[in-house]
């Protein structure tokens, strides 16, 4: 049996872009990994240096400052690495980075630092002084601004 070489062709396209598709969603998940590790040991120091000195909830409106900026740092000095080529894909990865991150904090809080829903709710409650909406509305454009700051060559109508 012969196989068309315009067919082959085809295939293989499809196949390369899936392999790439799949390259970048395990380097956005390791780079998110990387994140979390790190926002960990941010919210451990916080707790144990910061808390007892201003109070629980004001050390965690500081510390989104820095929290963010530890987010971006590491979001510009890997957003390269993650070959991230279009603003859908940047976005994409932003919003899976989002996701992740409110099902690993609510796991976290929930299941392993037996925390209420309130406490839980409390940090995302505008009206009560909490942060985090900004903070996750960030995280979801870091990459493309990360992108866009490190001069990458951005494309807008591929796909992934």
């Amino acid at each position: 049996m012969q196989v068309c070489p315009e067919r082959m062709k085809k295939f293989s396209a499809a196949q390369e872009l899936k392999i790439n598709s799949f390259m970048l969603l395990l380097r956005a998940l390791a780079v998110w990994l990387i994140i979390m590790f790190a926002e960990s040991v941010h919210g451990t120091l916080r707790t144990l240096f910061l808390a007892p000195l201003i109070g629980d909830f004001r050390a965690r409106q500081i510390s989104f400052f820095s929290g963010m900026l530890l987010i971006f740092g590491l979001t510009f000095l890997l957003i390269r690495w993650m070959r991230a080529q279009t603003i859908k894909s940047l976005l994409a990865i932003g919003l899976l980075w989002v996701v992740l991150t409110v099902l690993f904090e609510f796991a976290l809080g929930l299941l392993i630092l037996k925390y209420s829903w309130e406490r839980m709710f409390e940090d995302y409650d505008l009206s009560r002084g909490g942060l985090m909406a900004f903070g996750l509305v960030f995280m979801c454009f870091a990459p493309l601004v990360a992108a866009q700051l490190r001069g990458m060559k951005i494309e807008t109508a591929r796909s992934f």
